[in-house]
């Protein structure tokens, strides 16, 4: 045999060989003792054993066991020192070593706080079983697994909750740690909003790399900080853009507050300066009544703010700070007793920071775009709410609590005043109008708070002409808007003729301002909106209205009192009316006699038989009263014609006669004497 062919047949040899311990190591061992073999006797709820005076059980629940993730495991997949061909297996076991499986876990959690504090032997540092569980470990998607994110709080406020052994025999900074999460907004939006994207212990502090915040390394370090918060925050500079200048994030970090210097680690809401700039910093020098600025025109400005008025806004309330307006104000590095103002002179705050909708809204209405034209006439949001001193609309005193809306409004739109001078359309007097309304006498006289205001019906921020489109006091949205309030009703004419929904017509349709007007709303119970009926309804049905004139009805409305008599609405409906085909209607043959009934208790089904807009006018609708009026009127006309004439020619002879008479008289007279 040559020397290249023994070393082809070593080579050979040398692969069958690796080939064999490959497959040798990923076979799957086989383990002498199975999991059911294992539960024949831990199964027993009695089985126990006592240890230094303590009686531990040893029972385990076959069912919660094969549901875990280590099920296919098999028990002694970690208790290899159980794998004994005969029972009983050697006592007492091995501890558990999770790190044979999850050995980059184990190293990790080795260099954390909880690992350094397991190497101290501090009996309250956590063991793997302390979080996982033992033989029930569910993975941590499982709603049931102590690791799924609703559970993390409470699976770790086992040690950090305040009271718990771990917090009475450790020096921890932060207190009443799991109190102050339950509260913040990640709290909130966890248990109250069942959010499971919100962030949890594990989300900040990792779940194994738990490191103090001193440490370099550690997530919630001061440099790590906001790295960590951006894993949910991940617009966080672009968030802070009017708050911090955006230089400073890559130039100069270290002159950036770390998110939890703003937001607090365990109390984190919208916002909390008043650990780093509060508000006695602008107070010290804006509570003096003489501070001033001059103007670029040379004017003076008051800068001084009214501590008092402060304290009762709803900023305050809120524990918005002052620097949370006005995002010109930042430290002085070199002396930071000392904020001071980025720049000289006035600056307009932007509300759009915590208001942005809102603003929005504001910038594409009427009083926004005036605003953009940089008219000076433009309300601004300080117009409407107030400076220093704004409250919530739910205030007595808070100008936009509803009773006073209107004189909030009126102060540019009474007749007289800026907004009005302006105004090019139909409506005047808007003011005065209102507050006779039923609208008006409802919030003034009755106190009623759910009464329309201005802003019910052309929104606060949204204000735009009734020609727009988009206003919601334009023709085709009125119905929505009154719906805000009159549910009910719009319901129903939505199901009336009126509607476009039923009366599938490219005719003009009512709507609600045309019978109730829009600011002189009247109650319509009342003589002044029931004469108007007419007149109302006869802007569309003319040849009915004329007709009506003609019947009882019509004719008893002009007398004095004629309010109560029946008008349109009271036979056809006011919101629901239909035409008397359809078996809804209250002129439907079903319903006409109940329709009748409140004016007429007698009413029957041939009482209701009455035309009630019946006419000699119309031949095509009423033939035989139209042709019955010709023919009496053509009796008429030639019984009195011919009498007429009869006694036209019969006039002379009763003036011949007379006069023969008279001579006849005479004639006798004389000779007779």
């Amino acid at each position: 045999m040559t020397r290249s062919k023994r070393t082809s047949i070593n080579l050979k040899g040398c692969l069958c060989l690796l080939l064999g311990l490959v497959l040798v190591s990923i076979a799957p061992r086989a383990y002498a003792m199975s999991t059911d073999d294992c539960l024949d006797c831990h199964s027993d709820p009695g089985l126990s054993v006592v240890k230094d005076g303590k009686k531990t059980s040893l029972t385990v629940d076959a069912k919660s066991f094969k549901s875990s993730v280590h099920a296919g495991e098999g028990c002694v997949g970690c208790h290899d020192d159980a794998d004994v061909k005969q029972p009983p297996h050697p006592f007492p076991l091995a501890r558990v070593k999770c790190g044979n499986c999850h050995d980059q876990i184990s190293k990790i959690y080795a260099k954390s706080l909880h690992g350094q504090a397991m190497a101290k032997k501090d009996p309250y540092a956590p063991h793997c079983y302390d979080c996982h569980g033992k033989h029930d470990i569910l993975p941590s998607t499982d709603k049931k697994s102590k690791t799924f994110i609703m559970n993390v709080p409470f699976t770790c406020g086992q040690c950090h909750r305040e009271g718990q052994p771990m917090t009475k025999t450790h020096d921890i900074p932060q207190k009443n740690i799991l109190e102050n999460y339950s509260e913040s907004i990640h709290g909130e939006g966890l248990y109250r909003k069942g959010l499971t994207v919100t962030a949890v212990c594990s989300s900040c502090h990792t779940a194994h790399n738990v490191l103090p915040h001193t440490d370099p390394n550690s997530s919630i370090s001061r440099q790590n900080v906001s790295k960590t918060c951006m894993k949910c925050h991940a617009n966080i500079e672009q968030a802070h853009t009017k708050i911090v200048r955006g230089e400073l994030w890559e130039k100069e970090p270290n002159k950036v507050p770390a998110c939890v210097e703003c937001h607090g680690p365990h109390k984190a809401r919208r916002v909390l300066y008043e650990d780093s700039l509060n508000d006695k910093f602008c107070m010290d020098c804006h509570g003096k009544k003489d501070l001033k600025i001059v103007m670029a025109d040379g004017t003076e400005k008051s800068m001084f703010v009214d501590v008092e008025e402060f304290e009762h806004s709803i900023h305050k309330e809120k524990r918005i700070a002052c620097v949370k307006c006005h995002v010109t104000v930042r430290f002085d590095h070199k002396d930071p007793a000392k904020p001071t103002c980025q720049v000289q002179g006035e600056v307009k705050v932007d509300c759009s920071i915590c208001h942005a909708d809102q603003q929005n809204k504001f910038d594409a209405s009427t009083h926004g775009m005036l605003v953009a034209k940089n008219d000076p006439n433009a309300p601004r949001c300080t117009d409407c709410h107030g400076q220093h001193n704004i409250m919530s609309r739910n205030y007595q005193e808070s100008p936009i609590f509803a009773r006073n809306v209107p004189e909030l409004c009126a102060k540019c739109h009474r007749e007289g005043e800026k907004a009005a001078l302006r105004y090019q359309g139909k409506q005047h007097e808007i003011i005065k109008h209102y507050k006779m309304s039923i609208h008006g006498k409802g919030l003034t006289e009755s106190g009623l708070m759910v009464s329309a205001t201005c802003t019910n019906c052309h929104t606060a921020h949204s204000i735009l002409p009734a020609n727009n489109p988009q206003s919601s006091v334009y023709r085709d949205n009125v119905l929505d808007t009154c719906a805000t309030c009159h549910l009910g009703i719009a319901q129903k004419f939505k199901q009336s003729i009126h509607s476009p929904q039923v009366s599938q017509t490219d005719k003009k349709l009512p709507v609600c301002i045309d019978c109730h007007s829009s600011h002189s709303i009247k109650r319509v119970d009342q003589a002044s909106f029931r004469n108007l009926i007419l007149e109302e309804c006869g802007t569309c049905h003319q040849h009915e209205t004329e007709t009506y004139f003609d019947t009882y009805h019509g004719k008893a409305s002009l007398l004095t009192g004629g309010e109560k008599t029946a008008k349109c609405s009271d036979c056809h409906g006011s919101h629901d009316i239909l035409p008397a085909y359809y078996s809804k209607s209250s002129l439907n043959r079903k319903n006409v006699v109940e329709t009748c009934r409140p004016c007429h208790p007698n009413s029957n089904r041939k009482f209701t038989g009455y035309l009630t807009h019946a006419t000699h006018h119309d031949r095509e609708k009423y033939p035989y009263l139209y042709y019955t009026f010709w023919a009496m009127t053509g009796l008429l006309v030639s019984t009195f014609a011919f009498f007429g004439i009869h006694t036209l020619f019969w006039i002379p002879r009763s003036f011949r006669e007379r006069f023969k008479r008279r001579r006849q008289h005479s004639h006798d007279k004389v000779f007779k004497d």
